[in-house]
């Protein structure tokens, strides 16, 4: 019986002293998860709030000319390059006309520039957004036919992921009537 006895207080110990580790191994690990936890949520908020550069009034007329310069010397993949993939023009008439549209006829044969002119450029950022407002003044054949236009185009331009494109465009004739204003 006293054998028993010293055993048990021995194994008392013993378990006693189990508990403790465990109960303090089990705080370590929980301690452990939450600061990792912590730690990365925050790596994540903190990575993704990181200030992206702004879209820079340079950035806006250096897309605007490769663009143009497309146009000028039919250079297809220069026009490409300076749409954005989701990029619209919107017609005099009130039409849709589509990037891929666009892109082709500036290196269609059956669209020739004999001259073209872009002046009058005012630029309005916000933040990776620009506005443009400029009048484009061009000549040329189209299917055939000679054209010589004035118009008043506006442009917007983004900045994604570092990459400066033209979203949309719409141009208008200038004339000498005015309709509302």
């Amino acid at each position: 019986m006293q054998r028993f006895g010293l055993f048990f207080k021995m194994n008392k110990k013993l378990f006693g002293w189990l508990t403790q580790l465990k109960v303090y191994h089990v705080k370590y690990i929980c301690g452990m998860r939450k600061l990792l936890t912590i730690s990365l949520i925050s790596f994540v908020l903190f990575s993704s709030c990181k200030k992206l550069p702004k879209l820079t009034e340079k950035e806006v007329l250096d897309v605007i000319s490769r663009f143009d310069e497309g146009w000028k010397n039919k250079n297809v993949q220069l026009v490409d390059s300076t749409l954005a993939p989701s990029y619209i023009y919107f017609t005099q008439s009130g039409g849709l006309f589509s990037r891929q549209g666009v892109v082709e006829t500036a290196g269609s044969p059956v669209y020739k520039l004999d001259s073209v002119w872009r002046h009058a450029i005012r630029v309005t950022l916000y933040e990776n957004t620009a506005v443009v407002s400029s009048e484009w003044e061009g000549k040329g054949i189209y299917r055939g036919v000679p054209f010589r236009e004035d118009q008043r185009c506006s442009i917007v331009i983004v900045k994604i992921k570092n990459k400066v494109q033209i979203l949309s465009e719409h141009c208008t004739p200038i004339t000498a009537v005015t309709k509302f204003h």
